[in-house]
């Protein structure tokens, strides 16, 4: 066998044994930072997207329906962030969040545990958190712009483009009609 092919054999052999040890062109300071700042981006949407659906669930009132749809709708959106997020962490060399309890301890979105929340309230407090989150996915795209990490940073466009819009919608459905309804 020549030297290559024996250089090859043992790389692949020790890849086998790292079992988690992507293979990436970023610097490992480029994974720690991209994977931090990401992970911290994963546990709010989790909390986000609970914090939804709790609001969802306990959603009553003369606008229920409307309400109820939206915030089903807005869940939705939210959870489809999640693998995406993770298998990103995944593919740039990290290691992504493994429990409710690491959420718990890396979330920045507050939770709300009360007993009953009055729907304008719970519209008024899931705009504020988006809008907060939004700020932190601009925050992301800043590590990521400063690595390079194009791809992670092209994600993250679309996904604050999401998170104005499910703002704008909360803040709009929130808004108290003149006597004509507008």
């Amino acid at each position: 066998m020549n030297k290559r092919v024996e250089k090859t054999a043992r790389d692949l052999g020790l890849s086998r044994k790292a079992p988690l040890a992507t293979r990436t062109d970023l610097s490992a300071a480029a994974t720690k930072d991209i994977t931090a700042a990401m992970n911290a981006i994963l546990a709010d949407v989790f909390a986000l997207y609970l914090k939804t659906k709790n609001f969802h669930w306990h959603m009553s009132g003369p606008h229920f329906r409307d309400y109820h749809l939206l915030l089903d709708e807005q869940a939705d959106q939210i959870y489809a962030m999640t693998d995406p997020i993770a298998e990103r962490v995944r593919k740039v060399g990290g290691t992504t969040l493994k429990s409710i309890g690491h959420i718990a301890r890396t979330q920045r979105v507050l939770d709300n545990d009360a007993e009953y929340v009055e729907p304008l309230d719970m519209l008024a407090e899931l705009r504020e958190d988006n809008m907060e989150l939004a700020a932190r996915f601009r925050e992301a795209h800043n590590v990521c712009d400063e690595h390079r990490d194009v791809a992670t940073a092209s994600l993250i466009e679309v996904w604050i483009d999401e998170t104005e819009r499910r703002t704008w919608f909360l803040f709009e459905a929130s808004r108290k009609g003149d006597a004509t309804g507008h």
